[in-house]
């Protein structure tokens, strides 16, 4: 993984608010939090056709570890 680093950056702080509430529940910090919505809103825009529920559910699967995942095996190829 690439060296991250910060900067600093106004955000209203409604936003701040809900980043807040939303990292808690779904165990991320604030930064992590924002980073999300970034990542989830520029594949939005750069995929107007897809869901916006889909484009979250393929980040995170893109997060899981991937020697835990299942293969996809085709119908054609099953029993």
């Amino acid at each position: 993984m690439p060296a991250s680093t910060s900067t600093s950056i106004r955000i209203d702080q409604t936003l701040y608010d809900q980043a807040k509430a939303d990292a808690a529940s779904e165990h991320r910090t604030i930064a992590g939090q924002i980073e999300y919505w970034a990542k989830i809103g520029r594949a939005a825009i750069d995929n107007p056709d897809l869901p916006v529920s889909f484009i979250a559910e393929s980040l995170a699967s893109l997060s899981e570890p991937r020697d835990q995942a299942t293969p996809f095996v085709p119908r054609s190829r099953q029993g």
